[in-house]
Formats: C-alpha cells, sequence, structure tokens
C-alpha cells in the first residue's frame, strides 16, 4: 500500500503567496469588474470552491461589501486557498484582486495540517475528493514529492481540507480512500469495488421507491386462479407461482428452508449464471418475470407478441403509476432493514390485469431492493474483515393467507479466515454469522429476531412490538435453551423486548461516498 503523509504544521502561506500580497497580483478575476470594491475600501470574502487547472487554480468567491451586499465571483490564483477561506480582499485594478497577508495567513487554519485521532481514530476509513496536485520542489538525487489538497467527505471532520504529501500524483477530481494510520500518516485502500458500492447506494435510492410488499400481489393472484373466466396460461402462472411457496409448517426442516431459501429470487441471476434451468422455474423471481411478460397480451387490444424485456413488457400504464408512486413517497433509508411494508392503491380507470401487472412489477422491484441492499452491505470492514450479506424475502403460506418473512445472513471472516477458506481448511463456524429475521405473525404481531453465532456459540435478541406477546416469548426462552442445548448448539444470552431494534450505529460497511460540492 501506498503512505500518505501529512504535512507538518503551517504557520504562514508559501513565499509565492506572500509576493504575490505584496504585488496585488494573487486574484485574477475571471471578467473585469472595474469599481466593484471603491478604491481605499476592503471587503470580506470567502473560498467556496476550489478547482485546479493546469498550473493555475480557479476559485469561486463569495464577496460581501461593506454595505452588505454579496457577490459571488470566479477569480484564477497562482496559489490554491481551500476552500472556506476567509479573506480580505481589496482591488488595485479593475481585473485584480489583492489579499491581505494577515487574513490569508489567519485562513490557513482551515487546512488540516494534522489529524485529529479523538476525531478520527486510528483505523478509520477517510473518503476525500482531490481538489489540487502540485509537484514540490526538490533536491538533486530525491525522490519527487506532490502535494495535493483533499476535501474530506466523511468522518467527524467531513467538509474540512486535509493538505497531504504522496510520492506519486493524485488525479485531480478523484475519489481516493485511506486509512487512518496516525496523526500524520494515511494508507491508501484499493479503489476497486467503490465506484461499484457508490452506483449501488445510488440505484437503491431509486429501486426502493419503486417497490411494494408482496402480499397484495399473492392476494391477487388467488383472486386470478379461482376466476374460470380469466385467462388460462395466466391462470396457469399464477397457480404454479402461488404452489411453489412454502408453509410455514415446513420451515421448521433445514432441507426445506434452505430450499425456499434459494427460490426466494435472490439466486435468480447466480442460476442463469450457472446454467442450472431446471431450478430457475422454482424461482419466485422467475414466476414473476414470467407472469409480467404474459400479462400485457391478455390486455383487451394488445397485440399478440413475445416481449423480451421487462421495459417492453410494461405498459405505459405500469411505468408511469410506479413513476409517480416514487415521486410521492417517502424515502426509505438505503440498506435499512427490514423493508417496511408498503401496499399500492388501485387507480382509477385501471383494470384488474393493469393492476396485477403493476403489483407484480412493484414485487420484482422489492426483490431486487433487497439483492442490491446485500451487495451495499457486502466488502472490507475498517478493521480489515470481510463481511458478506446475503438479504432476501420469503413470502410463507399460513392458512388461507401469506406471510413475508424478511432475512438477512451476514457473514464476517478475518483476513485469516478468508485465506483458509480459500483453502478449504476452515470451518465454518470459525466465522461470525448473524442473522436478522423480520416477521408479522398473527396474532402475535410484527416480530424481529436478531442472533449471532460466534466460534459456535449462539446468542440472541428477540423483539415483539406487542407488549403481551413479548412477555409470552419471555416466558418460553428457558424452554427454547433447553431445545437448543438438546441439539448440541453452546447458548449464550438470550432476550425479548418490547418495541423495535435500535437503529443506532453499527458495524457496517463504509458507505458514504458522494461529494456534495459537485
Amino acid at each position: 500500500m501506498t503512505e500518505i503523509n501529512s504535512l507538518g504544521a503551517q504557520t504562514t502561506i508559501s513565499t509565492q503567496a506572500i509576493k504575490a500580497g505584496m504585488t496585488g497580483e494573487l486574484l485574477r478575476l475571471s471578467q473585469p469588474q472595474p469599481g466593484l470594491i471603491p478604491p481605499g475600501q476592503t471587503a470580506q470574502a470567502e473560498v467556496i470552491s476550489l478547482r485546479q487547472t493546469g498550473s493555475d487554480f480557479q476559485l469561486v468567491l463569495r464577496l460581501v461589501q461593506a454595505n452588505g451586499n454579496q457577490t459571488q465571483l470566479q477569480a484564477s490564483a497562482s496559489q490554491p486557498l481551500p476552500p472556506g477561506s476567509q479573506v480580505t480582499v481589496s482591488q488595485t485594478e479593475g481585473n485584480r484582486l489583492a489579499i491581505m497577508l494577515q487574513q490569508a495567513n489567519a485562513s490557513q487554519v482551515t487546512t488540516l495540517a494534522r489529524l485529529d485521532t479523538s476525531k478520527v481514530a486510528v483505523g478509520t476509513l477517510l473518503q476525500g475528493k482531490v481538489l489540487t496536485n502540485q509537484l514540490l520542489p526538490q533536491a538533486p538525487g530525491q525522490p519527487a514529492v506532490y502535494r495535493a489538497l483533499v476535501s474530506l467527505l466523511n468522518s467527524a471532520q467531513a467538509g474540512a481540507t486535509l493538505a497531504v504529501d504522496s510520492p506519486r500524483p493524485l488525479a485531480i477530481g478523484s475519489l481516493l480512500s485511506a486509512q487512518v494510520q496516525g496523526d500524520q500518516s494515511l494508507r491508501f485502500v484499493p479503489l476497486s469495488g467503490r465506484q461499484d458500492q457508490l452506483s449501488i447506494a445510488q440505484q437503491l435510492q431509486t429501486q426502493q421507491n419503486r417497490q411494494a410488499s408482496l402480499p397484495g400481489l399473492l392476494d391477487a393472484l388467488q383472486q386470478l386462479a379461482r376466476d374460470p373466466g380469466a385467462d388460462g396460461q395466466l391462470r396457469a402462472s399464477a397457480e404454479r407461482l402461488l404452489a411453489s411457496l412454502p408453509e410455514a409448517k415446513q420451515l421448521g426442516d433445514a432441507k426445506m428452508l434452505a430450499q425456499a431459501l434459494n427460490n426466494s429470487g435472490a439466486f435468480l441471476e447466480a442460476k442463469l449464471l450457472g446454467g442450472s434451468a431446471a431450478s430457475v422455474v422454482t424461482d419466485l423471481k422467475a414466476n414473476l418475470l414470467r407472469l409480467i411478460s404474459q400479462a400485457p397480451s391478455s390486455l383487451p387490444g394488445a397485440p399478440s407478441m413475445a416481449p423480451v424485456s421487462l421495459a417492453v413488457t410494461m405498459p405505459a400504464l405500469a411505468r408511469n403509476a410506479l413513476g409517480m408512486l416514487e415521486r410521492v413517497s417517502p424515502k426509505p433509508q438505503p440498506g435499512a432493514f427490514p423493508l417496511p411494508s408498503r401496499l399500492l392503491a388501485a387507480m382509477d380507470h385501471e383494470g384488474d390485469l393493469q393492476q396485477l401487472l403493476r403489483l407484480a412489477a412493484a414485487a420484482v422491484s422489492r426483490l431486487q431492493s433487497h439483492a442490491m441492499s446485500s451487495l451495499q452491505q457486502s466488502g472490507t470492514l475498517e478493521n480489515g474483515n470481510l463481511q458478506t450479506t446475503w438479504q432476501t424475502e420469503v413470502p410463507i403460506r399460513h392458512g388461507q393467507e401469506f406471510i413475508p418473512l424478511q432475512v438477512r445472513l451476514q457473514r464476517e471472516e478475518t483476513p485469516q479466515q478468508q485465506a483458509d477458506r480459500q483453502h478449504e481448511a476452515q470451518d465454518p463456524l470459525q466465522a461470525l454469522w448473524r442473522i436478522e429475521l423480520a416477521f408479522d405473525l398473527s396474532p402475535l404481531g410484527p416480530l424481529q429476531v436478531q442472533a449471532q453465532l460466534s466460534q459456535g456459540r449462539l446468542s440472541g435478541q428477540l423483539w415483539a412490538e406487542r407488549e403481551q406477546t413479548a412477555r409470552l416469548i419471555e416466558t418460553e426462552l428457558a424452554s427454547l435453551r433447553e431445545r437448543l442445548l438438546a441439539r448440541g448448539v453452546d447458548v449464550g444470552d438470550l432476550a425479548c423486548h418490547p418495541g423495535t431494534p435500535p437503529q443506532g450505529p453499527r458495524t457496517r460497511v463504509e458507505q458514504r461516498w458522494v461529494d456534495e460540492n459537485a
């Protein structure tokens, strides 16, 4: 890994800046503005943004004159002034601003010369955008050193500018990720996958607002399956999809549970990539896509054609409805678990098949939201461990109704465990496993389960939104412990709480990778 060393303490600006400050040539306005500042007067200015173009630096200033008027100016300079710098300027000519040296000197406090490890502890993953990059003068025979200003995008010091020295040039405008080694030392973290994570986060923000809960669609499919006047092929698809859903009692068997997770739609793309055509027949997402492809041909006046993609099969009405849903719905937090329940209301002048198509498209979007949440929460943690996440949703038949069971599985491995697994020398139980479940089972109400398996020891916490359900579960925990012990499981703490799990900070893959000033 390449080291990035931060600069030592700075007490004055560069010699070039001092000379420029004396001659009034530090800042050059991009457009002449004669008389902007009356002769003999000064104005306060703040650097809003900084961009390097070749050997020059382009600045945007917010100028506040003595009468209170504010003006934004574009100027160029021979030396960078970090965003947030407060300076006092005067005008020498129509196209030049002189910067007062003492104010420029004071403004340097906005550039971090050291990292405060009480705010950004050693091991913290810092993310930032490169604003400038300059080759420093070097003595003969000495290696090249590049000095850059980096705007921090995360941590407690987000928004600050960090001055760093690097043995290699940093591309201007690029995003970098580095781990804090000390108050004056950073270590590059490879960018492989970081841009993918950003893309996933952006897609997930949109995707989650197009999704809707599965029960609405499953109820509509039950009605379709009982309708003798429905299109035969469409009704057969509805019956096939409903028949593929597991019953609650079946999930007590490990093989049936594994099969239900395998058919949840989370692994459809992997099955297709691996050529497992036979396993696709019972896959939930595959059946939903098959249903979507058949529904338009059953609409009155629809042409008989074999659609080739989801975009082709969805009529304009369904796309517009999903777009309207996206505009008016509150934005859920990306990566949140469980996904909130969302039902689509029927639209005026909409036929049953059009409503069915809209519900099916929203159900596919919900499964895709789970899949992208899995990708978003998979990656290398700040401590170097690898976290892998699988998140999905399984609709379970419970009597005459369907209950969505949301599942999130996470595996966390140390670098040594990763190496052992690659050589097939690792016991799977040596990794840290987490499982979260969320479901609403009548008459118990909404329940959430969080369990952790570490070094073969299982511990868990349960939350019930209904207080009487929490009391009931609490009385049954002793029996649950005995049954687990009888199965040879080493059991740690087990507890049940009323309400919902706390939503405070958790150990996650760092996802904030957005330049808010871009």
